[in-house]
């Protein structure tokens, strides 16, 4: 059993400090290449680029997102003739990685917005060079609500933080379904921390039961001890925080015991970014946050078109920032690829043929609206109506 007190600001302030004394130097040692930029800016303007940040090498489902969306772009005639480029830089490596690649992407690549396919730690790090280069940064994928609490006003998000999915999965297990005896099942990394922690918290704030919490260590001691745990305590639900290595780990260890719990999951158990379609035979019978690309008409199409193009079926992270490099582009279409044109034209969004919905964002940055929710019903997602 483990508690989450204040976790989520103790760990922002750590990033913060950390991060902003290894941005302040490297931005020092861009000085030559930021004058340089005025001077390139008549070449520049040749060609609009479009900064992406992704975890690793590995992570194409974003990339190949990001690639169609820039290629569907350049064949209606990209801006005003000008065709769309698409930068990216990986933040793997040591720890800093994600603000000296997001840097580069300022001052040499001369990106005039950044989107970034992160967890929460990296997106720290880039956010904090988008405020102190004044560029716009989107997060497609990094859901941790201190994010949008810097209040960095060109900080913009169009996945659903974890507020808005804790909110959806609280109304549907206690409110919904009527369960009481709750119990949350975590990984032990930032992300996954912080969202159980938001978890937590809404359940407080809407004066349901507050869930048992479980740290999961992958190991098989542990899983047997929580399992146990989980059966002594007669629980009703299980709610999954991790990532989809963990859930199909321990998916098949609650099969096997013969557990009749339902189980819900956050959107991260879906998508690992990695070139492969998701795999619907583990998650059977699983309630989980959706993207929502699988049932609108644009995300149909979407999909016909991304597995043509790359091999595979995209997931959430694809989708995601598929959408993210259409809102950065259908705002410099309206203001023009200056920086600060595009910064005061993208809190005015109202992206409507988005795959993942219509998208407009908060005065936060954060997208505005719900989180939806999919069972996965003979290894296919189906869509829970609301209420």
């Amino acid at each position: 059993m483990i508690q989450f007190r204040s976790l989520s600001l103790v760990c922002f302030l750590i990033v913060l400090a950390s991060g902003s004394a290894i941005i302040e130097a490297q931005a020092l040692n861009h000085t030559a290449t930021q004058t340089t930029w005025a001077v390139s800016k008549k070449k520049q303007d040749k060609i609009v680029k479009i900064g992406l940040l992704i975890p690793d090498s590995e992570a194409l489902a974003a990339k190949h997102g990001a690639e169609l969306a820039i290629k569907k772009a350049n064949e209606k005639g990209g801006y005003s003739g000008q065709p769309f480029h698409l930068v990216v830089r990986s933040t793997e490596g040591p720890w800093g990685a994600g603000s000296k690649e997001s840097v580069s992407l300022v001052f040499e690549d001369e990106v005039v917005a950044i989107m970034g396919s992160l967890d929460g730690r990296n997106a720290h790090l880039a956010e904090q060079v988008a405020t102190k280069t004044r560029i716009v940064f989107l997060s497609s994928w990094a859901t941790d609500m201190t994010l949008s609490q810097a209040f960095v006003p060109w900080y913009f998000r169009c996945v659903p933080n974890d507020r808005q999915q804790a909110i959806s999965l609280v109304q549907e297990i206690y409110e919904k379904r009527r369960i009481k005896n709750v119990v949350s099942i975590t990984m032990d990394d930032y992300d996954s921390r912080n969202a159980v922690g938001i978890f937590v918290k809404v359940t407080d704030s809407m004066n349901v039961a507050t869930p048992r919490q479980f740290l999961c260590k992958l190991s098989d001691q542990n899983f047997r001890e929580v399992l146990t745990d989980i059966e002594k305590y007669g629980t009703e639900a299980i709610v999954l925080f991790g990532k989809p290595a963990f859930a199909s780990t321990i998916i098949p260890k609650l099969q096997q015991r013969n557990m009749k719990q339902t189980i819900f999951g956050s959107l991260s158990i879906m998508d690992e970014q990695k070139a492969s379609s998701p795999d619907w035979n583990i998650l059977e019978d699983i309630i989980l946050v959706s993207s929502g690309h699988w049932f609108t008409h644009e995300g149909i199409a979407f999909q016909k078109e991304y597995q043509k193009a790359y091999g595979y079926q995209p997931g959430a992270a694809a989708a995601y920032a598929f959408d993210g490099i259409n809102v950065i582009i259908e705002v410099i279409k309206r203001a023009g690829p200056d920086r600060d044109e595009i910064i005061d034209a993208f809190a005015e969004t109202d992206f409507k043929t988005g795959v993942t919905g219509e998208i407009q964002f908060d005065e936060n940055g954060n997208r505005s609206g719900n989180a939806s929710l999919m069972t996965i019903d003979n290894g296919k997602p189906h869509v829970i109506e609301e209420d």
